[in-house]
């Protein structure tokens, strides 16, 4: 695994000490943020901009390996595709062959007829346009969210749906996955490892994070190994994963503590399941 921090986390981090975080945990990628929270790169950035871009990262020896961006695709319209193409083009100008993106956050349910077939539409023609890019789009698995003033409530959406995950992969050939376990746990999936089963053919990215559960039934971030997700078994299919594997530690105010027990939880269950 290529271990790094994901950007969510940082939201409210300025880059250069997102980085500083990422070099002093003995890291070597940092999921770059375009055009999805406050800290994030925009849309117009210009080419001196990016230049200075690639300088803090070399300066802070950080490879520019992943990005991540927000979108929905599930909302019936193909509004998000123009925006989703300008940040491939960003990101082929910073070098960056990973492009985390979402199919959607609707209701798996809700999700039929032209709605199937506008996402459809959306994800192959992002696919189309960065092929000749260099950049590959990464779909997340992620369900839908709704916050409450104690947390948040995760529901199925198409990418945390197995069977919705299978017409996915059919109906669009291209298609990458970024598998976020503790994504399908809060959605209700207890065995996030029987659908990576199902994708791991088409999985080329990972987050690693947690969630715990509250009295009410709704989910407060945290750091990995504090639910009673079996990590064991989610890791072991896993420990020969070659590719960015990023701690996605959620909560803004401690950010650099979390990634880090992250960090050392998830060394730790590694170093157990090679023995």
């Amino acid at each position: 695994m290529i271990f790094g921090n994901a950007s969510w986390g940082f939201r409210e981090t300025p880059l250069e000490k997102q980085l500083e975080i990422t070099h002093n945990m003995n890291l070597s990628v940092l999921e770059l943020g375009i055009a999805n929270a406050p800290s994030d790169l925009p849309l117009d950035i210009s080419d001196s901009e990016i230049e200075n871009v690639k300088a803090m990262f070399e300066k802070h020896g950080i490879k520019l390996l992943c990005a991540a961006t927000g979108n929905d695709f599930t909302l019936g319209n193909d509004n998000d595709v123009p925006k989703v193409k300008r940040v491939i083009d960003i990101c082929r100008k910073l070098g960056i062959k990973y492009l985390r993106i979402f199919a959607g956050f609707a209701p798996v349910a809700d999700v039929t007829g032209k709605k199937w077939e506008n996402m459809f539409f959306c994800l192959n023609e992002i696919y189309r346009y960065a092929k000749d890019k260099n950049v590959v789009p990464v779909v997340e698995t992620h369900g839908g969210v709704d916050a409450f003033s104690d947390g948040v409530k995760h529901f199925a959406s198409v990418t945390v749906d197995k069977d919705a995950l299978i017409k996915l992969m059919s109906g669009v050939p291209d298609i990458k996955f970024n598998f976020d376990p503790a994504n399908f746990y809060a959605a209700g999936v207890n065995n996030p490892e029987d659908i990576y089963e199902i994708i791991k053919d088409k999985v080329c990215y990972l987050h690693f994070k947690d969630f715990v559960k509250l009295k009410s039934g709704n989910f407060v971030p945290s750091y990995c190994g504090k639910s009673n997700m079996d990590w064991d078994k989610i890791l072991k299919p896993l420990k020969n994963f070659d590719g960015p594997a990023l701690f996605e530690y959620e909560n803004t105010a401690d950010v650099a503590e979390g990634c880090k027990k992250c960090f050392e939880f998830i060394q730790e269950k590694i170093k157990e399941i090679q023995k």
